[in-house]
């Protein structure tokens, strides 16, 4: 038990005092009456009934304790005020963040500490929401760090140290948690038994979750089914081996098989239905460079990578418990890496992908031919459509980056057939191996286990409701909602939406290196942008759902083939929208609640918080506004500066790519996020030896530098409003120095080596770690809040801003 909860039960004790007074009340009266029938002259005691001497003893017992308790309480203040826990929190929280002096032991306080003194115990909050919070803080702090020196270490030294990642996680984070409680709640709602009238939306996801955990039916189907579709897909050469012939084979022709058996068409050359980012009202075909099988990141250092290495030796497992001779697979396969590999080297790096009118190059398929002719384009794109959705020779298609597909041209004219066959019937195997049985998916664990650390698979039934969720997430985020979702949180929520929002608006009108008319485009771009929270009503509504899944049909007794009606549900709905008007506020594309994130869409100019983060860590009525502006209120700025990072800028309040700085004001934004660039580029994860990618984490960066500004600017102005807070009990912080404890709670993270290389590599966030020191230190109200002396690690001389 915590010291907070152990404070906390102060105020139980004193109801209990209250009860014995009341007791006693009853035996006086009780003894009058008795008195009446007194003959002799015994003792006062001899004089008693055995039930009146019973109840003198636990009066007086009762009363010594309460004299007893009022000393140690009294004791108890005159060291740290309402509430004493150095004697029952291990030794990793074991001190009050007012620091080891302020519990009477321990070195003395620096003088950062001085500023959070003030009255005692009625200006604390005792509620049972307050005390839960003040437990969970304390959990996750180490007071023995100067908070100027490290605040991670500070506001989360204590969850590092007690945190133990399980084998089946590659991390342990505050969206881990939260993820594994709605994981919970959703499998309480999925394995409900049907009821006879229950909506189909909802059967649809039960049939797929029993068709998940029935391990019997999968591993007595065995690997028969990956191999008849790897067969009527056209053949894996490394499997068929002599029998397989070069002339059956086109790449083309393989895509369309696989657009018909619900596998990926992206392979070669990705194909969507995006929307036109210069006239965001309507869709628009888009190519873009292949989906790869591992990230392009890794297969660029090619073949002799430890990481390409593993997918290599993976690959050829997996085609030899499939039927595969193993030297035949090893060479073959080696042939098929090389070629994936070349598909990595002509494509474009992350870095470069940044600039959205660079990858925008509209060519009507008449221009697609003639440009690149080795494709007949108008029949590829008919093929992969519904054949509802069909065009022609004037259709506009966007090609994201033209000199992949003209590379790839060359590339595949110098690619052996073969050897191409084998690369994409490699995808599909690949793609199939986790509805498997469960000798094939022990190699995948062991493939997993090079990538990310995790040394176990998740139970199943985790796996089974993350499967469900993922792809049902429309149904499955309805029977969160009506079972779990607390509605008083989307209230609150709109509330601090709207005080964020006006505080970013303030700083628009406020910031000095930007010319009016930018300005006015700014303005105008945060007064359109359009917010989603919680849900859409529409979930709520049976007859919605009903008609959204009315085309899909799933039994329980064949995994992968449900899956594979699922992918093929999914895509039909894609590309049938082709022809159909942009709804920017469709229910559909918001109905996904069940979800621990938050969105910032270009296009739409929109935010979007789905009820699934509108708890634990980040939300909660029950607590002090300060931990939730903190928390999910930097959240909110950080969705909102979204719209305004290197990426967001480039699209105007209608979400379309228009260039709307003036030249001036451009240079003046690129200056101050070169700056972020900088400051994170320099950021090294000491455990691995990385440091981060400033270029990709840019618009990440710059979100969490602007969010928890403006988080912490609308906190000021609740307490304008409504008045100065309560402090939580045992944390003398101030509300303040609170906002920023709770603000850096949120990143509190914990990951492998192997889950933090990957992260560094191919992710576009930065570690926890980061997230907290980076923006608080370019913070000169966090250097205040806690009067961190100027040239201090958390108060630099040089600061970066952008918001």
């Amino acid at each position: 038990m915590s010291g907070a909860l152990l404070c906390g039960d102060v105020s139980p004790l004193r109801g209990t005092h209250i009860g014995l007074r009341h007791s006693g009340d009853v035996a006086r009266s009780k003894r009058g009456r008795r008195n009446l029938d007194v003959k002799e002259n015994p003792t006062w005691w001899k004089r008693r009934s055995a039930l009146e001497r019973g109840l003198t003893i636990v009066a007086v017992s009762g009363a010594l304790l309460c004299i007893a308790l009022a000393v140690a309480l009294g004791v108890l203040a005159s060291n740290v005020g309402p509430c004493d826990v150095s004697t029952t929190v291990p030794d990793n929280s074991e001190m009050l963040p007012s620091t080891a002096e302020a519990l009477g032991g321990g070195p003395p306080a620096k003088d950062v500490f001085s500023v959070s003194r003030g009255p005692e115990s009625d200006d604390v909050c005792f509620t049972a929401g307050c005390v839960h919070t003040a437990s969970k803080i304390l959990e996750s702090m180490d007071p023995n760090v100067e908070p100027c020196d490290d605040f991670y270490q500070f506001a989360c030294g204590g969850f590092l140290k007690e945190t133990t990642i399980p084998d089946d996680k590659v991390s342990v984070t505050t969206f881990s948690v939260i993820s594994d409680k709605l994981q919970e709640q959703l499998r309480l709602s999925i394995e409900e038994e049907s009821s006879p009238h229950e909506p189909k939306p909802f059967r649809l996801a039960k049939n797929l979750y029993k068709a998940c955990m029935n391990k019997t039916a999968i591993e007595s189907l065995g690997l028969d089914p990956l191999k008849k579709i790897l067969q009527k897909l056209g053949g894996w050469p490394v499997l068929d081996g002599d029998s397989w012939k070069d002339g059956d084979f086109d790449w083309k022709k393989s895509v369309y098989v696989f657009r018909k058996m619900g596998y990926s068409v992206d392979y070669f050359i990705d194909f969507s239905i995006g929307v036109d980012l210069k006239n965001s009202t309507k869709r628009v075909i888009d190519l873009d460079q292949a989906s790869l099988g591992l990230s392009r990141e890794y297969l660029s250092k090619g073949f002799d990578d430890k990481i390409v290495q593993a997918y290599y030796s993976y690959m050829v497992d997996i085609a030899v418990i499939l039927g595969a001779n193993k030297a035949t697979a090893a060479k073959e396969l080696k042939q098929s890496l090389e070629f994936e590999i070349k598909l990595a080297n002509i494509s474009l790096p992350n870095e470069k992908r940044r600039n959205a009118t660079l990858l925008y190059n509209p060519m009507t398929i008449a221009e697609l031919t003639k440009t690149y002719n080795s494709v007949p384009w108008k029949e590829y794109f008919n093929n992969l459509l519904p054949s509802n959705v069909q065009v022609d020779e004037n259709e506009v298609v966007i090609v994201n980056v033209p000199s992949f597909i003209s590379d790839l041209e060359e590339l595949l004219s110098q690619t052996p057939k073969r050897v191409q066959a084998n690369y994409v019937m490699w995808r599909a195997a690949g793609a199939s191996v986790s509805y498997l049985t469960e000798e094939i998916r022990k190699r995948q664990l062991a493939y997993s286990t090079a990538l990310s650390g995790k040394t176990e698979r998740e139970a199943r039934w985790k796996e089974c409701v993350d499967i469900v969720s993922g792809s049902l997430s429309i149904s499955v985020g309805a029977l969160y909602v009506r079972k779990y979702f607390k509605e008083d949180a989307k209230k609150t929520a709109v509330e601090m939406v709207a005080d964020i929002r006006e505080e970013f608006t303030k700083i628009l009108k406020k910031i000095e290196w930007m010319d009016e008319e930018t300005r006015k485009s700014a303005l105008d771009k945060a007064a359109s942008m359009s917010s989603h929270i919680a849900y859409p009503d529409e979930l709520l509504h049976d007859n919605k759902l009903e008609e959204f899944y009315q085309n899909l049909e799933l039994t329980s007794d064949n995994y992968l083939e449900s899956i594979l009606n699922l992918t093929l549900f999914g895509t039909e709905y894609s590309f049938s929208k082709l022809r159909k008007p942009v709804n920017k506020s469709d229910w559909i594309t918001h109905g996904r609640p069940a979800v621990v994130n938050a969105f910032y869409s270009s296009i739409e100019n929109s935010i979007q918080f789905p009820a699934g983060i509108l708890q634990g860590a980040f939300f909660s009525n029950d607590r002090p506004r300060y931990m939730n502006y903190g928390a999910i209120g930097f959240v909110i700025g950080h969705e909102i500066t979204h719209g305004f990072d290197d990426q967001g800028r480039q699209f105007d309040k209608e979400g379309n790519l228009v260039d709307w700085w003036a030249p001036q004001t451009k240079e003046n934004y690129l200056e101050r996020a070169e700056c972020i660039i900088n400051q994170y580029g320099n950021y090294t994860v000491e455990e691995v030896g990385l440091n981060l990618n400033g270029i990709n984490t840019q618009g990440e960066n710059i979100a969490d530098n602007g969010g928890i500004k403006e988080a912490y600017l609308a906190y000021n102005q609740w307490v304008k409003r409504n008045g100065p807070e309560k402090k939580l009990p045992g944390l003398r912080y101030t509300p303040r120095q609170m906002f920023w404890i709770s603000a850096a709670n949120t990143w509190c993270s914990k990951y492998r080596p192997e889950a933090i290389k990957l992260r560094i590599t191919t992710g576009f966030h930065s570690p926890g770690e980061f997230r907290v020191l980076g923006p608080l230190s370019n913070m000169p109200e966090f250097s205040k809040d806690f009067k961190c002396p100027l040239g201090t690690k958390m108060n630099p001389e040089k600061k970066c801003s952008v918001w």
